[in-house]
């Protein structure tokens, strides 16, 4: 009988870097994941690869693509945009974040919004805003750790695998 004890490995720390073009296909298929099995996203049209990469190709000419590594792999990836598109909004942005299945609750997700607001605090927003589905409790109290105050839900707003969806918001100032 062999008295060694047996230890588990344990994941490799998530390292967070601005994405790349060639991340592309990785972050597609996290994207594709989340569109076909969650209310994440709020669409039933998986990307194409051409899609995943023009869609990917606006924010980083923006500077606001994160993904995070771990084992040799992008295990998620964090993004903000514009909240809304006309000018008085400039200076709000929305953010997504996403993590691979299999790999949630490895601090992926923490260690991409910790640096996503931070991204977009250098960049000079003054406020992020999160726009998620109200049944999808870990993003909300992943974002409440970091600062977001829930402002408000808006019912019905959305469908998807034939339910109404309703969006909470959340709102964290930066300045």
């Amino acid at each position: 009988m062999d008295m060694n004890p047996i230890y588990e490995t344990q994941p490799a720390a998530p390292v967070v870097r601005p994405a790349r073009l060639e991340d592309a296909e990785a972050i597609r298929a996290i994207r594709n994941h989340a569109i076909e099995h969650s209310t994440a996203l709020w669409t039933r049209t998986p990307q194409s690869p051409a899609e995943g990469a023009a869609w990917l190709a606006v924010h980083l000419r923006r500077g606001s693509a994160l993904v995070a590594e771990a084992d040799g792999e992008v295990a998620g990836f964090a993004v903000y945009g514009p909240w809304r598109e006309l000018d008085g909004f400039r200076h709000t942005v929305e953010d997504s974040v996403y993590v691979r299945e299999g790999r949630h609750g490895l601090g992926i997700g923490s260690a991409l919004l910790a640096a996503l607001i931070e991204s977009a605090r250098a960049a000079g927003h003054h406020v992020v805003i999160a726009g998620i589905e109200a049944e999808n409790t870990s993003s909300i109290r992943l974002h409440q750790r970091f600062g977001f105050e829930h402002v408000g839900t808006v019912p019905e707003v959305g469908t998807k695998f034939g339910r109404w969806l309703d969006l909470a918001l959340l709102r964290l100032p930066l300045s």
